[in-house]
């Protein structure tokens, strides 16, 4: 991972949260990959539900518990996980609103794609941000392995979503797809 800083200038997390359709009345949700917490928090500020923070490195869900407490957001729920191999562990059905963000780039995306699908609700949301199929982005995955919108919408369908929006701009390097769970 870059700085923070660094970080934090690659994405405007508000806004696209609300692109992708995170609204306050969506409940739990869960952001697979949290880092900095850099959409952790915004979205613990929209939903009144629990945000379960996911992330494999402990420095990762130090940071995130750093700025929730700051921020007063008493509703994250911090998790130190490999998610990609052990899953979330978290009920099946139990959560409206999944965060797979610049994740499907990943060996087995389809892995990804189905602990999100067995943790929704049914009509719950999965949001997918990747980073542009771009050379020039400051950041990224290798291009060969870099996902195209149309990918991610074709591995969500295949896992059984119904594709809502398949393709969403995320300035300044990103795009989103939106999915549901059938």
């Amino acid at each position: 991972m870059p700085s923070e800083a660094m970080w934090r200038s690659f994405f405007r997390p508000a806004e696209a949260l609300r692109a992708l359709g995170l609204r306050a009345d969506a409940g739990n949700v869960v952001d697979l990959g949290c880092g900095y917490g850099t959409f952790t928090i915004p979205a613990a500020r929209i939903v009144a539900g629990t945000v379960h923070a996911f992330d494999i490195e402990p420095s990762m869900i130090q940071a995130t518990v750093r700025k929730a407490d700051a921020a007063r957001c008493l509703n994250v729920r911090p998790y130190l996980r490999d998610f990609v191999t052990d899953g979330t562990g978290l009920a099946d059905s139990s959560v409206d609103y999944v965060m797979l963000f610049n994740l499907l780039h990943a060996e087995r995306p389809e892995q990804l794609l189905d602990e999100s699908r067995r943790v929704l609700v049914a009509g719950g949301r999965l949001a997918i941000m990747h980073w542009n199929h771009d050379p020039t982005t400051p950041r990224g995955p290798p291009m060969e392995i870099r996902p195209r919108p149309g990918d991610c919408a074709r591995w969500a369908a295949a896992a059984g979503f119904r594709i809502v929006c398949a393709h969403i701009d995320l300035p300044p390097y990103h795009y989103g797809v939106i999915a549901a769970r059938n």
